[in-house]
């Protein structure tokens, strides 16, 4: 297919390709991680008779596959023998900087069993020099901030419509019922006038026209709903550049049955007007 992409990441332990598969999960590609090199052209073939369905495809394959790793040059040259189009990320970054890496991570590097971490990432960069060579794109992470790592595979393997969206969870809630410990974002509506001290409309929920119009009707309502709006029309694109594709907004009153409910709600539309993947959950709705 035209759009199709068959992409294989590579590089020194500690560069970065972690995080280079979690992006590329979000541009909405298929992922797999230390796949043996011989296994990549058929998997490949099998992704690509999905008519359309998988047609995006990351290979993440380094010093791990131990002996495997050794079959890498063989297996890329039969793809271009074979007339296979990929492209081979290869990332890299400083001896200093992959060992301060592995020092915060606490991990160990696959080959240092026998002797240091700085002699393990020696005997690692014997060992990809050729794999480096065939490289269409080096990165070198050296001086780089996952942010900014981010960014740069976006513009390498990014396409128009391949990214995700964002998407927002509108979560409306009652505190006597508990607070939500899963959400980004929280907001206390406890101050808005509240329709359960009005008898007709104690019973019905902030889903009910007659109590939309009783909270939309007071100034404070749509003072506070208009500064909410902005500010969480400033907030997501920033959240957003540092990686978080799903946010949660949760929305307090006393019960969640009214207030919270007619906020979520109100949240939720301005969000889709704006292009944004939005839906509501009413967590404690009729909840007594």
């Amino acid at each position: 297919m035209s759009d199709s992409r068959i992409l294989i990441i590579t590089g020194m332990s500690g560069a970065g390709k972690t995080q280079v598969m979690r992006t590329l999960e979000d541009l909405n590609y298929f992922c797999v991680d230390n796949l043996p090199p011989a296994l990549i052209p058929k998997f490949a073939e099998l992704c690509m008779q999905t008519e359309g369905k998988v047609n995006r495809i990351a290979f993440v394959i380094d010093i791990r596959g131990g002996e495997f790793f050794e079959e890498m040059v063989g297996v890329l040259d039969e793809m271009k023998l074979n007339g296979t189009k990929y492209e081979l990320l290869f990332l890299d970054a400083s001896d200093e900087v992959l060992i301060r890496r592995y020092k915060e991570t606490r991990r160990r590097h696959p080959l240092a069993n026998e002797g240091s971490l700085s002699q393990g990432i020696t005997k690692e960069r014997e060992k990809v020099g050729n794999v480096r060579a065939k490289a269409t794109h080096i990165l070198d992470t050296t001086n780089t901030t996952t942010t900014d790592l981010r960014d740069k595979i976006i513009a390498l393997y990014g396409s128009g419509d391949s990214f995700t969206k964002m998407n927002v969870i509108l979560q409306s809630f009652g505190f006597k019922h508990g607070i939500p410990l899963d959400c980004d974002m929280m907001f206390d509506v406890r101050f808005l006038p509240n329709p359960f001290y009005v008898p007709e409309l104690k019973m019905l929920t902030g889903n009910d026209q007659e109590v939309m119009t009783y909270i939309w009707n007071y100034q404070i309502t749509r003072e506070f709903t208009k500064k909410l709006e902005d500010m969480v029309l400033f907030l997501l694109p920033e959240y957003q550049k540092e990686g978080k594709n799903q946010f949660t907004i949760a929305i307090g009153c006393t019960g969640g049955n009214h207030r919270s409910v007619f906020i979520a709600n109100k949240l939720c539309d301005f969000l889709r007007e704006h292009d944004y993947e939005a839906q509501v959950a009413h967590r404690d709705l009729k909840r007594k």
